[in-house]
């Protein structure tokens, strides 16, 4: 077989090769990161011959506190909708249809889960062949998808690289975008060589150009990370506390050998002859039971008890490395230690404080990405506006009593925050917000048109003068 010629920089195959190492780079941290977050803790080296009671002691000693961490980020990060301009007090209700039309609604909160469970997630914009007003977006997985920058840029996207593995063959499937064109290749598995350097070859669509045209003219592949560098990495949010964890594990597994082994008073006796059996072997003198007394005839013997291990050290210790964690997420120490009693409102949101902040801050450059996909589906879309100013509309990361919030409303009412903004510091979905402002603009033509008592019914007078005509 004649020798593969190494393609020159900037051609396509020279794109595949750099961008499937890097993704390839990146898989291990991701993996690393996820098995974490579900609870799959590396567990100490352990000989294959050990005991299966040890075996099933260390598996049980992991509590993952790593996830109740991932998951207090995540689950304040909530897209309500769109804004595009200054002048649009409301969110932009085409791009929410279109954000919708693709289970975006629901997909977001995954991408996002995604983003601050291993770094980063993907989403890809392309135009509806069954459908030009509604493009189609989809999530993709931070371990199939992977861009590459334009040099001293981290935001004008070079070139991308989407990958999958085919249900039916196992080969592996890619699509580059690079240069206004995409190139599909794919990789058998029986011929992929070692991983990370598989030999791809063109895979041909029955109809399609090859490459085909990029009808965006850009890389329709958009990176959401979160905790960018300047460098362009993008970080978990449990990279930093992965000792903690192991920490915590290691205090679990002492503590259950101590439980295994140390934990009951063991007794001790001197000074008395065991009794045996017939063939030798000692017998039990004396059957441990609430109903029972031992009685002990020789007054030379004596008999006392070993104290059990301490389990308080331990728990302590645990404790101890949580809160570390806690501090160093900025995650409530509520959450992960379970413990809440006799603390007030204004205790309970200071000691939130520090969750909310990091939350506001994680928004800003994970929107910048999702912006970006918004604006990338309403050019696929023909959308004619101004795409520039276009933003995103956080739900609220900051948990309050329905009646704080009502009178935090009332209060921004008196100072003349329009309707629809009140209602959309409430929570109200996108959805929602279009429905009320449907029956209020109804209600206000009502009044217009001098029909009060269809908005506040006849006066009361008028129903005690109706009544007394009966």
């Amino acid at each position: 077989m004649a020798p593969l010629l190494k393609p020159e920089p900037g051609e396509p195959l020279w794109w595949v090769d750099r961008l499937w190492k890097q993704l390839m780079e990146r898989r291990e941290y991701a993996d690393m990161m996820r098995q974490y977050y579900s609870g799959d803790h590396p567990l100490p080296m352990i000989q294959e011959k050990a005991r299966p009671g040890f075996q099933r002691l260390l598996k049980q000693a992991r509590s993952n506190y790593v996830g109740l961490v991932v998951d207090a980020t995540a689950e304040r990060l909530q897209v309500d909708g769109f804004r595009l301009g200054k002048d649009q007090r409301v969110g932009d209700q085409e791009l929410w249809r279109i954000w919708q039309a693709n289970s975006m609604d629901a997909d977001s909160d995954l991408q996002l889960t995604e983003a601050v469970k291993i770094g980063r997630s993907f989403a890809l914009v392309a135009p509806n062949p069954e459908d030009e007003s509604t493009p189609l977006i989809t999530a993709e997985d931070a371990t199939q998808a992977i861009v590459a920058y334009e040099a001293g840029s981290r935001r004008r996207r070079r070139a991308g690289l989407k990958t999958f593995i085919d249900d039916w063959t196992g080969d592996i499937w890619t699509t580059l975008f690079v240069d206004g064109l995409l190139f599909k290749y794919r990789a058998r598995q029986q011929v992929a060589g070692v991983a990370g350097d598989p030999r791809w070859e063109p895979r041909e669509v029955p109809g399609e150009d090859w490459p085909a045209g990029n009808p965006l003219e850009v890389v329709p592949l958009v990176e959401i990370p979160n905790r960018p560098d300047l460098l362009g990495e993008a970080h978990s949010e449990v990279e930093d506390v992965l000792d903690i964890q192991d920490r915590i594990n290691k205090t679990l597994i002492d503590r259950m050998m101590a439980q295994e082994f140390s934990a009951f008073r063991q007794r001790w006796m001197t000074g008395y002859e065991v009794p045996t059996d017939e063939s030798g072997q000692p017998i039990e003198p004396f059957k441990a039971a609430v109903d029972r007394l031992w009685v002990i005839e020789d007054e030379g013997v004596k008999v006392g008890e070993f104290s059990a291990t301490d389990l308080r050290p331990y728990l302590d210790s645990i404790e101890s490395d949580v809160q570390h964690m806690a501090a160093r997420t900025r995650t409530p120490a509520q959450y992960l230690l379970g413990k809440l009693s006799n603390v007030n409102g204004e205790t309970l949101k200071a000691t939130e404080s520090g969750l909310v902040a990091k939350v506001r801050q994680r928004q800003r450059p994970l929107g910048e990405g999702v912006e970006e996909v918004a604006r990338l589906a309403l050019q696929a879309a023909g959308d004619p506006r101004d795409l520039s100013a276009l933003e995103v509309i956080w739900h609220n990361p900051e948990f309050r009593t329905e009646g704080e919030l009502v009178d935090a409303l009332v209060k921004m009412s008196t100072l003349g925050v329009p309707r629809e903004a009140l209602w959309e510091r409430w929570g109200a979905s996108q959805t929602e917000i279009a429905q009320w402002r449907e029956q209020a603009d109804q209600q206000a033509s009502r009044v217009l048109g001098g029909d009060v008592a269809s908005l506040f019914g006849p006066k009361p007078d008028a129903v005690a003068a109706d009544g007394n005509a009966d």
